[in-house]
């Protein structure tokens, strides 16, 4: 899931990491900011955090600007560089005296947004080529299956596999934090990179990006406009759920051709399973859906934007997810048979001002499994002939992965 604002790098710069290599006297008194470059004004620079604030940082004639390679985790790879080398848009980790509005550099630490957005390029490649996901099916030491529509992945993990989690209110992959495969939990929508075997039924997983997302379908029972509210009736739990839908939320039509031909691929899917175990196909009711080396800093990035199935975030040092500008996951494209996500990038963008009572939707949202509210991540309309076969909803995959930063890079 996971488009342009999402960065596919894996380095991700800590401040924690450069200010333990300075003096322990000077530790108390070191402020840092790690973010964008917003502008720069001869020695002066205005920097974007990563966490909101805006901070103005002076440079001057003993401050040591070193530049560091997109993938880097060593500083002892980074290259000298000049306070004329920074401009706008640029990624910075700047430490030195000062508080949380005002720093005095003595050392910043560069990325060049020009070799950002190559290594985003290449990293978003190939999460086109060799990802996949589906939801998570279960966890058995290292092992996780999936489940995407009807088939089952079997990913493999080892000791260099990275592991990246979203937050529980969050779709945007900038906020996502290191993971570790104790994470993963049945259910959870799951986004992985890896070599795979000849039919895509196994996957050596280089990198997994996870989160506990809540899979809806059903029909409205009322909807504000307004305020962005839409009052769902879901088909499994027979429940009306408060749907909020926000600026993040990717809105998706689905055109009446494509869910036709979904439809007709879900009834087929049926029938072949009828058949096997001897049974009628059944009727057309509805269905119930760290510090490496030199004592470099990860995270000076954030995923980029990109490939198709993902989520999106802001533009960075990271990777990238599918495509729309919101992206949600590491990007994933021309996935299996039924899965939704991996064409969702291609749809139309949806109106919620459209959308009217009896609609049938299918929802992935932020939320607790028996919430009475969720927060939708990804949101698809135009899905009733899906919703009227057999086993329709639980057929397709629709993944989060078109929402906020994208997953993927080499974030060790």
């Amino acid at each position: 899931m996971f488009a342009t604002k999402r960065d596919f790098l894996a380095t991700l710069f800590t401040a924690t990491a450069v200010v333990m290599t300075v003096s322990p006297c000077a530790v108390a008194q070191n402020a840092s900011a790690l973010g964008t470059v917003k502008s720069v004004d001869g020695k002066t620079m205005t920097v974007a955090t990563d966490k909101g604030a805006t901070v103005t940082v002076t440079l001057g004639d003993t401050t040591k600007v070193v530049q560091l390679a997109p993938g880097s985790t060593d500083l002892k790879t980074a290259q000298p560089a000049t306070a004329s080398d920074i401009t706008a848009g640029d990624r910075v980790l700047a430490s030195g005296p000062g508080d949380a509005s005002a720093i005095t550099a003595v050392r910043v630490v560069l990325m060049k947004s020009g070799d950002i957005a190559q290594r985003n390029a290449a990293t978003q490649a190939d999460w086109a080529r060799r990802g996949s996901g589906g939801l998570v099916n279960a966890v058995n030491g290292g092992s996780i299956s999936i489940k995407q529509g009807q088939k089952v992945v079997e990913i493999t993990t080892t000791p260099k596999t990275i592991f990246r989690r979203y937050a529980a209110d969050s779709v945007k992959f900038e906020d996502t934090k290191p993971g570790t495969l104790s994470d993963i939990r049945p259910g959870d929508q799951l986004r992985v990179r890896g070599e795979k075997n000849e039919d895509g039924t196994a996957i050596a997983a280089d990198e997994i990006v996870s989160g506990a997302f809540r899979n809806l379908a059903g029909t409205v029972t009322s909807v504000d406009a307004a305020s962005g509210k839409i009052v769902l009736k879901d088909l499994a739990s027979k429940k009306n759920v408060t749907v909020m839908v926000t600026s993040n939320s990717d809105f998706r039509a689905l055109p009446p051709q494509m869910a036709a031909m979904l439809a007709a691929r879900a009834r087929g899917a049926a029938n072949g399973a009828a058949g096997a175990n001897g049974g009628g196909a059944p009727g057309g009711a509805p269905q119930g859906g760290g510090v490496s080396g030199g004592g470099a800093p990860q995270g000076m990035g954030r995923p980029a934007g990109g490939g198709e199935g993902a989520v999106a975030g802001s533009g960075g040092m990271g990777p990238g997810g599918a495509g729309g500008g919101r992206g949600f996951g590491g990007p994933g494209g021309g996935g299996p048979r039924g899965d939704l996500a991996s064409m969702l990038s291609r749809l139309p963008t949806g109106e919620l001002a459209t959308v009217k009572n009896g609609d049938a939707l299918m929802i992935v949202g932020t939320g607790a499994a028996n919430a009475d509210t969720v927060t939708a991540v990804t949101m698809l309309s135009g899905v009733e002939p899906i919703l009227a076969a057999p086993n329709g909803a639980s057929s397709m995959n629709l993944a989060p992965w078109s929402m906020g930063g994208g997953a993927g890079g080499d974030a060790q």
